[in-house]
């Protein structure tokens, strides 16, 4: 009879699909148990589940980059199910391949995972009577990973019961932020980049690959600038922000450029003609709002340079409207990505708490 197994504490990873030659994962970290392998069958819990995408502005990271320890520790407390996935970034890929692997994903996690979880698990002669519940999926995100959320919200089947965003982006792509060109620093006062050291990742692209994963890189101490990105994926989606171009590289309409088009509908004082935006609605979460979008809570730093906070504002009022459930904390002077700093699990403790709490709430 095999040793008893107090918990799975590393992730189990799994494949959930394979596109343009590569195959895209995502980490399954079960709560801890304490039974053994034999007794798992007559024991099996059917539990919630929150699938959280990584930040890194759509370009960069991967399911273990900028990782929510905070969230993946307070849902194990609950029994909950935390599961991490990556999907394609963008250069090459497009939001409508990102917006392809969410739904891959939510569709994987409340198909086949009990499945592979049930295999994987006997190889491993581990024991857990945890499943996933497929009817009680909730799905969260930072930054990038906001984006990535929205698009579940409004996509995916089955339709999450519940959507965390923290400094998500958007809440509203259409506003000089995306679309104006840059001449002076505008994020963190950090230093304006030369689009001609990134020629590989600017239209036309050649002979880039896919990718669903591209890791957190920096340059040692003894660098020039200490600490200084290394992975240029870490740098491309401030320059397109900067070059006012990140929609040519959402939606993959670089010629003629969409970004162009907009930022000029966007500074008339007529009504925006959303005929602009037509042949891309789908992945314009601002333009996908209706009744039966899941509760929400979103969660933005007032000075987050970034994403702006007008985005979640925007997200806010438009679930109100539409008489969805939605929480809106802003939190006074936070910069993006607050909830990696040195100190950030005490200084954001009560926040935290009420995420997890509204979670809970809504998916069981």
């Amino acid at each position: 009879m095999p040793e008893k197994q107090s918990s799975v504490d590393s992730p189990l990873a799994f494949i959930y699909k394979e596109v343009d030659g590569i195959r895209v994962l995502l980490d399954v970290y079960l709560p801890p148990d304490d039974v053994d392998q034999q007794s798992t069958q007559q024991l099996i819990q059917y539990r919630p589940a929150v699938v959280y995408f990584h930040g890194g502005g759509l370009t960069v990271g991967n399911r273990r980059s900028w990782f929510p320890t905070w969230l993946k520790s307070r849902l194990s407390v609950h029994n909950i199910i935390f599961i991490s996935a990556d999907y394609r970034l963008i250069p090459p890929g497009t939001g409508y391949d990102v917006l392809a692997d969410v739904k891959d994903a939510i569709a994987f996690v409340a198909g086949d995972l009990n499945v592979q979880l049930d295999r994987k698990l006997a190889d491993l002669g581990s024991g857990s009577r945890f499943r996933i519940d497929p009817m009680s999926i909730g799905v969260a995100g930072t930054s990038a990973g906001g984006f990535c959320a929205y698009l579940c919200a409004i996509h995916a089947v089955p339709k999450p019961k519940v959507i965390i965003s923290l400094y998500g982006m958007g809440g509203d792509l259409l506003t000089d932020q995306y679309l104006a060109p840059k001449t002076q620093s505008f994020l963190r006062q950090r230093e304006m980049l030369d689009p001609a050291q990134f020629s590989h990742y600017m239209h036309p692209f050649g002979n880039l690959q896919s990718t669903s994963d591209s890791p957190l890189l920096y340059h040692p101490q003894s660098y020039h600038i200490p600490g200084y990105p290394a992975n240029p994926r870490m740098l491309i989606s401030r320059l397109y922000l900067q070059l006012g171009v990140a929609l040519d590289y959402i939606t993959g309409q670089h010629e003629p450029s969409l970004s162009v088009a907009l930022r000029k509908a966007i500074h008339t004082e007529d009504p925006f003609d959303e005929a602009l935006i037509s042949d891309h609605k789908i992945i314009f979460p601002q333009f996908n709002v209706t009744s039966d979008w899941p509760a929400t809570y979103l969660i933005h730093g007032t000075s987050d340079t970034a994403v702006l906070p007008q985005e979640s504002r925007n997200l806010h009022s438009l679930l109100l409207k539409a008489g969805v459930e939605v929480v809106l904390e802003e939190l006074p002077g936070r910069e993006h990505s607050f909830d990696y700093k040195p100190g950030a699990e005490l200084e954001n403790e009560g926040s935290f708490d009420n995420i997890v709490q509204f979670l809970y709430r809504h998916l069981t």
